[in-house]
Parts: structure tokens; sequence; C-alpha cells
């Protein structure tokens, strides 16, 4: 997915709210996303030869004690360039898991697209082909898959001509309804730490503007934990008083992460999820307990098993990477008789969410 910088950003949300209505006197069909109604078009409304090449950052759900409400975006991108053709569908990819995913429409960041495309009112698929770079692992709770998710419905919405393309309330609820909760579509589209809850009518999220000081850094493992397995691990109820305890961290959490650097300790303390999946990725549990234990705010990233350090500047950032480096001598950083490597990196917090631009014929590389 890798090519020259290049032509004007399209914006995500691409339209105002209201578009995909019926256009040109068409008829209206049923709502295909809360909302938001839309008429029937057929894939000549994109032209071939349009191009758009779009930059998706990485994300961290579960952000501590915000389980499946605080998600912050990170700087490691997965870039897509997607080109429409005049019938079939090409693929190159390359980077992380490009060895295992399919290459055909099952692809999910086509999947996205179509289900994009439907929303706007565009039922056939048209010729396409894409070129994918994955830099965000995969299974590693880094937000692979809300990244492909969100780059393959913001590259449909700007493929589309200006009057056909969907709100960014659209793409939210379109992004959030496929993986199946917000946490980490929401910073991938939006940028920064993003607070998102769900309402009568869909979800909403708010981002909010990181410290500058604070850097984050990543413990990426060299063995997987699926989602799904995590996710089951959570039990249906908690005690009430875990509950209480975690909601005044998970406020505290916001305002250490945007105002008070030194509160993260205490704000990414977490009751809720971290210790009932522990099980699934001992080297990852004991990792976080012994960076916690020396005063460090890590958690689990996502539904791991990447450890994320939320370290309150450079220099504890440097004190993290060290810790973590230290912890794959230690026979804790082991699993099923091997010893787990890591892969330790100091990243930014992305500020902007996805970035679409428009790129013309001699600009492709």
């Amino acid at each position: 997915m890798s090519g020259a910088t290049t032509g004007d950003a399209v914006p995500a949300g691409g339209a105002p709210a209201g578009a995909g209505a019926a256009v040109n006197g068409a008829t209206p069909v049923e709502p295909l996303v809360d909302g938001q109604s839309a008429a029937l078009h057929g894939p000549e409304v994109i032209p071939a030869g349009r191009t758009v090449r779009v930059t998706v950052p990485a994300s961290s759900g579960n952000v501590g004690p915000g389980y499946d409400c605080l998600g912050l975006a990170l700087g490691r991108y997965d870039r897509l360039t997607v080109t429409r053709t005049g019938s079939g569908l090409t693929f190159e990819l390359t980077g992380e898991g490009s060895d295992e995913v399919p290459r055909t429409a099952e692809h999910l960041v086509i999947r996205a697209m179509r289900t994009a495309w439907r929303a706007a009112g565009l039922l056939e698929l048209p010729g396409l082909h894409v070129v994918a770079e994955n830099r965000i692992p995969h299974s590693r709770g880094m937000g692979s898959s809300a990244s492909a998710i969100v780059a393959g419905v913001a590259a449909a919405n700007a493929l589309l001509p200006e009057e056909l393309r969907l709100d960014a309330n659209a793409l939210l609820q379109i992004c959030s309804q496929m993986e199946g909760h917000p946490d980490n579509v929401a910073p991938s589209l939006l940028g920064g730490l993003v607070i998102s809850y769900a309402a009568e009518d869909g979800y909403r999220s708010v981002p909010v503007r990181v410290h500058g000081e604070i850097r984050p850094v990543v413990a990426v493992p060299d063995y997987e934990v699926p989602t799904r397995l995590a996710r089951g691990l959570i039990p249906e109820a908690v005690p009430h008083r875990d509950a209480a305890a975690n909601s005044g961290r998970a406020a505290l959490l916001v305002h250490a992460a945007t105002a008070d650097p030194a509160q993260l300790f205490a704000g990414t303390a977490d009751l809720l999820h971290q210790q009932y999946r522990a099980g699934a990725m001992a080297p990852s549990a004991a990792l976080l307990a012994r960076l916690r234990g020396r005063g460090l705010p890590a958690i689990i990233s996502g539904a791991g098993p990447t450890v994320l350090v939320l370290a309150e500047d450079a220099e504890r950032a440097a004190l993290a990477a060290e810790e973590i480096r230290a912890f794959g001598e230690d026979p804790a950083s082991s699993l099923d008789g091997r010893r787990v490597t890591w892969a330790v990196e100091e990243l930014t917090v992305d500020a902007e969410g996805v970035i679409v631009e428009t790129v013309e014929s001699g600009e492709l590389s």
C-alpha cells in the first residue's frame, strides 16, 4: 500500500448530513444506515481510473478501565490504494498477514467497501484494483480489523461522486456495526483519545486531544490471542464495587490523558476485563504486572496480547522500553515451553485519524 503522497485531501465524512438521499429523482429505497436513506445507482457513477489513497492508524481499544468505551489512535499505519477499473477484482497485498487473508470479495476491506456503497445506494461492486500495505499486527490488540473496515469505508466513500457521499455520522455507524463496537473504529476515524457510547439512535464518539508529553510504548509479542476468545472470557456480571471503582478510574484516565499525565498510573487501573483474560495471555499478564509493579501505567491493549504503556514523558518511555526488553529474559516470558519474543516500539498518539487523498494517474507508483 505504499506510494507517493499526493492529491487533494478528501474528508472522510465527504458530504453534509443527508447525503445519500434520493438524487435526480431516483426512487428512494429503505434506509440502509440508521437515519440515512439512499437511491439506487449503478457502478458507472464511479468513473474508471478514479483512484484514492487511504492512510489509517492503529488503535488500542478498552484503554485501561475504559472497556468498550475508550479508544486511542496510535501512530502505526496501514495504507490502501484503490483504483476503479473496467471489471474484476485484483489485489496487491504486502506486510502483516498478507499470506493469510483472502484476495477475493471476502477480504474485509472489500466487504467494508460494499457495505458503504450499499448505504449510498450502489449495490453492484465495480471493477477494482486494490494495493494494501499492512503494518498493523493482526490478532494482537492493535485494531487491525477496525483499520481494515475504516480504510475500506473511507475509500469507498471518497470514490463516490460528492453528491452521493455519506456523512461522518453514517461512516461511524457503518464501521461500528461491522466491528460490533466503536472503541477501535472511532479513534481510527477521528484520531486522539475517543470516548464512545451507545445512544438510542446509534453510536456516538467524542475525540479529545491527548497531552503532548505522553509517549505510548508497545510490546508486541510473537503470539496471537483471537479477539473472540478474549471477549468470551469476560463475565456477564461483576461486583458492584468493581464497577463503581472502574467508573472513577475511567473518569480519572480522561483527565490524566488530556491534562495531568502524572495521574496516568492511577487512571489506568482496571477491574473489569484484564484480570479475567490473564489466563489466555500469561506472558502478557506477567509483563503487565512487572511494569505496574515499577510504577509504569501499563495496560493490555484492546483484547491483547500486546502490552501498552502510556508513559508520562520521554524519560519514562525509555524506562518502559528497558523494562520490556529485560522481561524478555525472564522465565515468565514463555509460552508452551518456548521463550516469547517482544517487538518494542515507542509510538506517537495519532491526532488526525484516517486520511484520504485523491491520486492522479501520473502520481501512482
